[in-house]
């Protein structure tokens, strides 16, 4: 292979043909031009209707599929006696408006219940007295 100043244009149209040139390399070799399909304009309408319609049927599958989601969730709920989260949320927020609702300063944190609770902590205590033994128990009531 002799690349030399003369023969480097002829190996350039040979490397460029066989690897693929530039997309109009058949116009410069004396190609014709691609025409215009006539029908191409209701192919396109066409086809972006399936499109819209295959997009419909999708959404459809897929909202049946969440509505019978939801009515097993429901199922669930009912058999447990169990509220929706939003239904939850929003009782726990009209709780706290209530609360705060004559006052001039922010609403209070919620304590969630069990935390705190002076009268459970003196049940719990009487609950573990009764499982331990007698000297043991006036010991700790002293």
């Amino acid at each position: 292979l002799n690349l030399t100043s003369n023969n480097i244009g002829y190996w350039h149209n040979i490397t460029a043909a066989f690897y693929g040139g530039p997309p109009d390399v058949g116009k410069m070799l004396g190609g014709e031009e691609k025409e215009e399909d006539p029908d191409a304009d209701k192919k396109e309408e066409e086809r972006q209707e399936a499109l819209r319609q295959q997009e419909e049927e999708r959404k459809a599958k897929y909202a049946k599929m969440e509505a019978e989601r939801e009515s097993m969730r429901q199922g669930i709920r009912d058999k447990y006696g169990l509220k929706k989260r939003e239904e939850a949320e929003a009782e726990a927020a009209a709780a706290v408006e209530e609360a705060a609702e004559g006052s001039l300063t922010r609403p209070k944190k919620l304590v969630p219940a069990g935390c705190g609770d002076e009268e459970e902590e003196e049940s719990i205590m009487d609950t573990m007295m009764k499982y331990l033994p007698g000297p043991l128990q006036d010991m700790l009531k002293k």
